[in-house]
Formats: structure tokens, sequence, C-alpha cells
């Protein structure tokens, strides 16, 4: 598999290291203990389009939002995290 960092250009998946999955977002800290179980734990397993974070570790150290198809394993679109390098 290759991905395309917006950065460096199409690189080998093995320079990247995978994080999970991208729309979990951290409960506030005054929320509830449920929440953070839920947010720890409670994951998603999707067959096809998934958003998934994954960071160059190999390259320019950027973090990722890939969309992948969980089937195939083609990647649809590579976007920076947060907007830029």
């Amino acid at each position: 598999m290759r991905i395309h960092c917006p950065f460096c250009g199409p690189r080998g998946h093995d320079e990247f290291v995978y994080h999970g999955d991208a729309a979990p977002r951290r409960p506030p800290v005054d929320a509830p203990d449920a929440a953070f179980h839920d947010y720890v734990y409670l994951r998603d397993n999707p067959a096809g389009s998934h958003r998934e974070l994954w960071f160059h570790a190999a390259g320019c150290h950027s973090w990722l939002v890939v969309e992948r198809d969980t089937r195939t394993h083609g990647i649809r679109s590579v976007a920076f995290a947060r907007g830029g390098a």
C-alpha cells in the first residue's frame, strides 16, 4: 500500500504508523466515566470507506487523515490532520 503524503509525495506504508479511527474526540475532563470508557474501548470496524489517522514517522513527522477502503486498501484521499505541515 502506498500513501501519498501531501508534503513528501508517495511513500510505502512502512514509513507510517497507523493510529486508528480519525473520528473519536476525547471527552471533556468533567465527562462521566462511561464517556471515557466508550472513547478508549469502543470502536467501529467498518467494511468500506474509513477515515484513519496515520503518522509519517520515517518522513516529515506529519499527522495525516487517510480515507481508505478497508476491503481493498484503496486510498481515496490524504490530508494533513490540522490544515498544514
